[in-house]
């Protein structure tokens, strides 16, 4: 009976252990309720496609860890991730001097620009000067949306929003005069039917606000994550897997190194 009773609890003891190392080996990434084609798109039937969702999904075979994909508002993102809702945020999070302050990054992944658009016709210089009085639409919690306060701010409005969506609509129709958003995203919109009638402008110059490029945000101090995060990444890019991925959206390397 002792011997039962020791091989009984011995049997519990590995099984706690099995159960600890799988739940230890779960890594929740959070993800933008707000699709951003073609870095993230959701189906009807709720399951998630796009650039960023092939990457999450290889860099945890690498890692060999499940990552399930917790779905929050962009601007609720860094919340959550601070109160361990989740555990990584791979969605274009921008890698900033001001996001440093207050979680840690892994290497960058890709690194895009920022473009202005507008009405094809209309002719602007997107100057501080040229777009003085105009409004400015940009997304909220960006770093297009720093970059445009900072050297905008003064002398036109600024209107935020939630979506790139929504932002195009307002475009078209007349509610705002230029956008400021990502190079990568719209520049494919421009060439079809959801850009009619809007056309690039130029890009925006080089300036820190941007950030170093796009990173994994990861808790303050989760050293170990953030290792292993940068270890798989670096082994997809060595393999050919990244670029394999990356191909399917982007024609041109948008890789950070």
């Amino acid at each position: 009976m002792k011997n039962l009773l020791k091989v009984l609890a011995t049997g519990c003891l590995f099984s706690a252990l099995a159960s600890h190392a799988v739940a230890a080996d779960k890594i929740v990434f959070g993800i933008a309720l707000e699709p951003y084609p073609p870095f993230s798109m959701k189906s009807g039937n709720g399951n998630w496609s796009g650039f960023e969702p092939e990457l999450i999904k290889a860099l945890c075979e690498r890692m060999q860890a499940q990552c399930p994909l917790k779905e929050v508002a962009w601007d609720g993102l860094i919340p959550a991730l601070q109160s361990s809702q989740i555990d990584a945020i791979l969605n274009s999070l921008s890698i900033t001097e001001e996001r440093e302050k207050v979680i840690d990054f892994s290497a960058p992944y890709y690194q895009t620009p920022a473009m202005w658009v507008a009405d094809q016709s209309l002719e602007l210089a997107t100057t501080p000067e040229g777009l003085k009085g105009k409004l400015i639409g940009v997304q909220g919690s960006t770093s297009n949306a720093t970059f445009a306060k900072t050297y905008y701010g003064k002398t036109s409005t600024l209107r935020y929003y939630t979506t790139q969506d929504d932002m195009i609509a307002d475009l078209q129709s007349g509610r705002i005069d230029v956008m400021l958003a990502d190079a990568l995203t719209i520049e494919p919109i421009l060439k079809t039917a959801a850009g009619a009638g809007l056309a690039d402008k130029g890009l925006a110059p080089k300036d820190p606000l941007f950030g170093s490029g796009i990173g994994v945000g990861l808790r303050k101090g989760d050293s170990a994550l953030q290792q292993r995060i940068n270890t798989a990444l670096a082994s997809l890019k060595a393999d050919g897997t990244y670029d394999k991925i990356r191909s399917r959206y982007f024609s041109v390397d948008i890789s950070a190194n």
